[in-house]
């Protein structure tokens, strides 16, 4: 599990292989630990907002072979990340083990 933090929010876990690919679709290397200062929270939110809005992700993803979408997935780190904005904060990445 990656668990996704920032100070005013709670926190957002995912499989290691959901994380990695929210991680790419941000614009950020996919390395664990890892961090986002205040100044690239907008870009990452931004490009991950793009990716999971287009019509190719909008079903089910391929990474588990299920009927969730990427975009679904998406969601809790969105709102993670809004947050982050809107209180200038840094968001981090690590695996935990739970």
């Amino acid at each position: 599990m990656i668990v996704f933090k920032t100070k005013d929010y709670p926190e957002v876990s995912y499989f290691d292989n959901v994380a990695l690919s929210l991680i790419n679709l941000m614009g950020h290397s996919e390395v664990v630990p890892g961090a986002l200062t205040d100044e690239e929270m907008e870009l990452a939110f931004n490009n991950l907002t793009k990716a999971v809005s287009s019509a190719s992700v909008q079903s089910g993803d391929n990474w588990d072979n299920d009927s969730v979408s990427v975009s679904h997935r998406a969601g809790p780190l969105l709102d993670l990340l809004k947050a982050a904005i809107k209180n200038k904060e840094y968001v981090i990445w690590e695996k935990t083990l739970t």
